[in-house]
């Protein structure tokens, strides 16, 4: 049980460090680009293939997602990585970082698609005759 509780401390250390990485100012565009369509496609609620079918649903997340990653730490330049890995490990030993700008925003995405649907559906099922 250590052993995934250090993995996941060294991948949340990893991904802070990646986050820090996509707003240095020496980090290549091409890198913030990769870096906004993994996150963007790791929170979309849209997939390649729908979440619904059967385990093939998640084996597009689970592929997709490891390997941009990988890409990503591949083109960031080594020195910008690495400065980055420092400020994350003295980060989330000294605090835990918060962003709840993309919490809130996410949540109005939700909050969104949810009054949508409901207004689509409701007429349809209390038509009045």
């Amino acid at each position: 049980m250590k052993s995934w509780k250090v993995k996941l401390d060294e991948l949340k250390k990893e991904v802070y460090a990646l986050y820090l990485a996509y707003h240095h100012p020496r980090t290549p565009w091409y890198a913030k680009v990769l870096a906004a369509l993994i996150i963007g496609y790791a929170l979309s609620p849209i997939d390649f293939i729908p979440d619904f079918i059967p385990v093939v649903g998640y084996l597009d997340d689970l592929i997709i997602i490891p390997a941009g990653i990988a890409l990503l730490i591949k083109i960031i330049p080594k020195d910008i990585l690495e400065e980055c890995r420092a400020k994350s490990q003295s980060d989330l030993l000294s605090k835990k970082p918060k962003n709840w700008i993309a919490a809130t925003i996410i949540v109005l995405i939700w909050l969104l698609a949810i009054t949508l649907a409901l207004s689509l559906i409701w007429p349809l099922v209390f038509k009045t005759i």
